[in-house]
C-alpha cells in the first residue's frame, strides 16, 4: 500500500493540472468562439465565451496558488461548475430542439438537391438499401441523442469529477500553503587555503 501523499506533494500536482486544464479549456474555448464568431452564430458564441470564462477562472485560481494564496483552491472549483453548467444548459438545449418536421421539410430536400447536383440520387441510395426518406427521421434523431447524451455525460463525469477533485484537495493545499517554506541549510564555509612560508617572513 503506497503511503499518503504529503501536502507539499498534492499542491504540486494541483498546479499542475490547474495549469494544463485552464490553459487547454480557455484556448480550445475561445478558438470555438472565434469560429462561432465568422459563421454569426450568437448560441455558439455564448456557450464559447462561457466556458472560456471557466477557463480563465481555473488559470486565476493556479495563480492564486502560485502566489501561496489558498483562496485559488476556490476558484478552481467555481471554474469547473461555470463549465459544467455552461454545456449542460447547451446540451440540454438542444436535445429539447429537435424537430423532424424540419428535418423532412427542409433538411432533407437540401441534401437531395445538393446530392443531385453531384451525380448522386438520394432516393435511389437509399432504395438499394432498403430504406426511404422516412427512414432518415428516427435515425437522425438516435444519431442526435445519442451525439448530446455522449457529450453530457463526458462533461459531468470530467468537471465534476475535477471539482470534487479540488474540493476534496483544499484542505491538504491549505495546510502546505500554511507551512513555512524550507530553506536549505547554507553550506560550511571552506577552509581558508594554505598560506606559502613567504607570506611569514620565513
Amino acid at each position: 500500500m503506497a503511503p499518503p501523499r504529503s501536502p507539499d506533494d498534492i499542491l504540486r500536482r494541483v498546479k499542475r493540472l490547474a495549469r494544463v486544464d485552464g490553459w487547454s479549456v480557455a484556448i480550445f474555448a475561445g478558438l470555438c468562439t472565434l469560429g462561432s464568431l465568422a459563421f454569426l452564430d450568437p448560441v455558439g458564441i455564448s456557450v464559447g465565451l462561457l466556458v472560456t470564462l471557466g477557463g480563465t477562472l481555473e488559470v486565476h485560481g493556479y495563480r492564486m496558488l502560485r502566489r501561496n494564496d489558498a483562496g485559488g483552491m476556490r476558484w478552481l472549483a467555481r471554474s469547473q461548475l461555470v463549465i459544467l453548467g455552461t454545456i449542460w444548459a447547451y446540451g440540454l438545449e438542444r436535445l429539447l430542439s429537435f424537430d423532424a418536421g424540419y428535418l423532412q421539410t427542409e433538411i432533407i430536400p437540401d441534401a437531395r438537391a445538393m446530392l443531385t447536383a453531384h451525380g448522386i440520387n438520394l432516393d435511389d441510395y437509399l432504395a438499394q438499401v432498403g430504406e426511404d426518406a422516412a427512414d432518415i427521421v428516427p435515425l437522425v434523431r438516435l444519431f442526435f441523442v445519442v451525439l448530446y447524451a455522449s457529450v453530457l455525460l463526458v462533461t459531468l463525469i470530467y468537471q465534476g469529477g475535477l471539482y470534487f477533485y479540488y474540493r476534496g484537495r483544499t484542505a491538504a493545499v491549505e495546510e502546505a500553503l500554511k507551512s513555512p517554506p524550507l530553506i536549505p541549510a547554507p553550506a560550511p564555509a571552506a577552509p581558508p587555503p594554505d598560506r606559502p612560508a613567504e607570506d611569514y617572513g620565513i
